[in-house]
């Protein structure tokens, strides 16, 4: 049985938390337990994701989903429990794909030889869920404006099944009424608040990038780990996910939704490998991926991450790689091109790879690595020419080409620092670098409790710890951080691509709620939000942080759950919008407001983080000058040196200080009046010629312009006195589609166009209306919000949630991922938006 715990405390002595080890999600495996029903269940809905994985790429975490009637009522209000249940009877794999499928059939869909059948793979899994309100029909209710129910009450009744409520659908010539909105989001805020998890937040699959899961498998192998972190169970659903996720064409992408690329393939391929998947006739995919490795130019073309990954195992030579100078580090900070001064996942990803790289370290050289070395290459691995294949890039994987530049400045330290800094006596600046660096290192990882700032830095300083020390204390404390990054779903089991979103989320998702109007009756869904995010607010400064190239984190919020100690910019602002939102409604409601003293925090972090232009940038101040991109050595990101100031994280800023002053107009008045000014300009000034604005966190247009809107609108432009906004909905409205929906499509992000997938989605279509909502076009023409509205209306399943369509996180233009709760939050915002117009009007 694989049980999803919730913030539960765990025995490991090695495991530490700052809150209580808050909202922490693990999967963990139970044999014991499960009818045949119940298992036979999870394995449809393993099997139907495999048969439509071609079209539908990103899983909806039905595993998390299961149907309530599976779900005991009388615990709701316990812990969240997943379980799955395997076979008493050992399951046949498919020598085809190494699937475990239904009998006589691959994964694929298609029939199995005869002689070959396959057992089910019996698992169960089942949401008890908890919290939420019940949402009575209006017949109960009376009349809205005639009667209340006191929240507190209200919440103390059972949830009504979302079953009693009629599903709405609407044709072209209905009207949307206040009555029709109500019932649809009744269905909505009655499902979507019984997912939530036990701490307040909502658990997901935060996930897609493809080159996450291969590096902690990596790092488990180098320190030979793989069988002391993962069971048999968790290899076999890592295996299924792999499998799933291969393109037709035999590769894998970077991303769930990429095609092919040498990044992706390869590190994939030898996952699968080091994982116990046999090369021969009979597996067919394992195959087909190398066949894809040997026709786009073998291994010898995969950019530097790639290279780096694979150098560490032993199935590429180090002297292939170019130069990560580890004393880079050891130079002056008031240089533009110190380290400190990059972007943080930047630099806290090539600190351990400067390491690694100082160390040339490699892993056992096993049987299957050296096999792996065969299969790899078209020609064999000891006739490499290492040199030539250094700057050689499949141009599936060529995102940001070397400038010449770039290409003279890479010469430079191949052929001259690097062989000098090997050489007596500059070894001795060699060591004093690498122990610099492992300072750094072990800082972080104490700091962050061992989680890191992200999956991949977490998985290479674990591996320097390896190499440091083998089995020390420091390495063993990462070992169980480990399943923190893996969750489960129907497509198998996957790699975050951060620790969690829980933060950013719940503080959105508790934004979404409040624009309903219906707050009274999800009050005990809100009082857990709540109580998450005042938990989960970081209430102490690091230790000498200065030193280490941090900012302060007093006040803060984290992406996640707040046990990394990583503020992230934005985050802050929207967590803090939430709870002074939530502050402003009765505290019988939704709990005490957060304390004058960590609110007071939360803003000097807050402005802290402000750079001098009274821009924000995505998680620390921008600290260096663009010009220093340059210097970039990865070819498949681009803007990954610098954090540059953006339009939605200044539109987040703003907000939240202007919500912050109706409740302290006093407090730093000249400082935050001069941010909000400035921040506004600045969000005028990055607006494009046709009236969108570019989005760099999510896709693409549609996002970022519903956040220029929003934050524009919340300093006092409007319609009538801002030709921004008025761009702003001409640009949005030129994109509707027939349907009255929007659809964006990822590519957005990578040509800086508009693209329009030509069929609506959710997210896209709700983010519109917003904006569209916010700038005051329902006052100058109504009928294209209306039209919004009657799509997302229309798009509401019989359960009450939204689709799960394409995903649609971006970071950087470069990498696509999974936001597991956009499908509800934002559909429920904008119809919670809408609804509140048509009560005033």
């Amino acid at each position: 049985m694989w049980r999803l715990k919730v913030g539960e405390k765990p025995s490991d002595p090695l495991l530490r938390s700052p809150n209580g080890f808050l909202a922490r999600e693990v999967w963990e495996f139970d044999p014991n337990a499960g009818t045949l029903e119940e298992r036979a269940q999870v394995e449809r809905l393993r099997q139907e994701y495999t048969r439509n994985r071609f079209t539908q790429r990103e899983c909806s975490d039905l595993l998390l989903r299961m149907q309530e009637s599976m779900a005991d009522p009388r615990v709701r209000d316990n812990a969240m429990v997943v379980g799955c249940w395997r076979a008493a009877s050992a399951a046949r794999r498919c020598r085809i794909c190494r699937l475990a499928t239904t009998e006589g059939q691959h994964h694929d869909g298609s029939m199995a030889a005869e002689g070959s059948g396959h057992s089910n793979l019996a698992c169960m899994i089942f949401s008890l869920c908890h919290g939420g309100c019940r949402m009575e029909t209006e017949k109960e209710r009376g009349p809205l404006t005639q009667r209340r129910i006191s929240g507190v009450n209200y919440a103390k009744q059972n949830l009504q099944n979302t079953n009693d409520l009629p599903v709405i659908k609407i044709d072209q010539d209905s009207e949307v009424t206040e009555e029709t909105m109500l019932i649809v989001l009744r269905r909505a805020l009655n499902q979507y608040s019984s997912l939530q998890g036990p701490d307040g937040h909502w658990p997901g699959g935060y996930s897609g990038i493809l080159f996450i899961l291969p590096l902690m498998i990596f790092a488990l192998h180098v320190t030979q780990s793989i069988n002391d972190v993962l069971s048999k169970e968790h290899i076999r659903e890592i295996c299924r996910y792999i499998y799933n996720i291969q393109n037709e064409d035999g590769g894998w992408g970077t991303h769930t939704l990429g095609s092919s690329s040498m990044f992706g393939t390869c590190v994939n391929y030898a996952t699968l490998r080091l994982l116990g998947e046999v090369f021969d006739r009979e597996n067919v995919a394992l195959s087909r991926g190398r066949a894809w490795i040997l026709s786009h130019g073998s291994a010898t073309a995969a950019p530097q991450w790639a290279k780096i990954y694979l150098s560490v195992i032993g199935a590429y030579d180090w002297s292939g790689n170019n130069a990560i100078i580890p004393e880079l580090w050891m130079i002056p900070h008031f240089l533009p091109i110190h380290p400190g001064r990059f972007l943080c996942f930047c630099r806290m990803v090539y600190m351990p790879m400067a390491y690694i790289y100082g160390k040339k370290f490699v892993g056992p050289i096993t049987s299957t690595i050296l096999e792996i070395r065969k299969e790899i290459y078209n020609i064999p691995y000891n006739e490499i020419n290492w040199s030539k294949a250094r700057n050689s890039c499949a141009k599936e994987d060529l995102i940001c080409p070397p400038s010449w530049l770039q290409s003279i400045a890479l010469a430079y330290l191949n052929k001259i620092v690097e062989p000098v800094s090997n050489c007596w006596p500059m070894t001795k600046l060699r060591e004093r670098a690498m122990n610099n660096l492992m300072e750094h290192i072990h800082y972080e990882d104490e700091n962050s409790n061992y989680v890191g700032l992200c999956p991949i830095n977490k998985a290479l300083n674990m591996i320097c710890c390896w190499i440091e020390k083998p089995n020390s204390e420091e390495f063993r404390h990462h070992l169980p951080r480990i399943h923190d990054f893996l969750w489960l779903s129907e497509d198998g089991m996957k790699a975050k691509v951060y620790v969690g979103c829980h933060s950013w989320e719940t503080a959105l998702i508790v934004q979404a709620f409040c624009a309903t109007g219906l707050t009274e009756e999800c009050c005990s869904t809100l009082q857990k939000a709540h109580e998450f995010l005042k938990n989960a607010q970081v209430t102490k400064n690091l230790p000498d942080y200065k030193s280490y190239y941090r900012e302060r984190t007093k006040g803060s919020w984290t992406l996640t759950n707040g046990e990394n100690l990583w503020p992230i910019a934005d985050t802050l602002a929207e967590s803090l919008k939430a709870v002074l939102l939530l502050s402003k409604i009765n505290p019988e409601l939704v709990g005490d407001p957060i304390k004058e003293e960590r609110m007071y925090d939360a803003i000097d972090c807050l402005l802290s983080y402000a750079n001098k232009d009274g821009t924000l940038s995505s998680a620390e101040c921008k600290r260096t000058t663009s010009l220093v991109e340059f210097i970039n050595p990865s070819e498949s990101f681009r803007n990954i040196i610098v954090d540059y100031p953006y339009p939605e994280c200044t539109s987040s800023l703003i907000q939240a200080l202007i919500l912050f002053k109706t409740i302290c107009p006093m407090y730093r008045q000249e400082k935050i009046d001069k941010i909000i000014k400035d921040g506004a300009s600045f969000i005028e000034k990055t607006q494009r010629k046709d009236g969108s604005w570019y989005g760099s966190w999510a896709v693409c247009f549609t996002y970022a312009t519903f956040f220029a809107v929003k934050g524009l609108v919340a300093a006092g432009r409007t319609y009538q006195n801002s030709l921004s906004i008025r761009k702003a909905c001409n640009f949005l409205l030129l994109k509707q589609l027939t349907t009255g929906g929007w659809g964006e499509n990822y590519l957005s992000c990578q040509i800086e166009e508009y693209v329009d997938s030509g069929k609506p989605h959710a997210v896209n279509t709700a983010m519109a209306m917003l904006a569209l909502i916010y700038a005051g076009q329902i006052k100058i023409d109504p009928t294209p919000v209306y039209r919004a509205a009657k799509e997302l209306i229309n798009m509401q399943m019989e359960n009450g949630e939204f689709p799960q369509q394409e995903i649609v996180g971006n970071f950087n233009s470069s990498l696509f991922f999974n936001y597991p709760n956009y499908r509800n939050l934002f559909p429920i915002w904008a119809l919670g938006e809408f609804r509140r117009r048509l009560l005033a009007k």
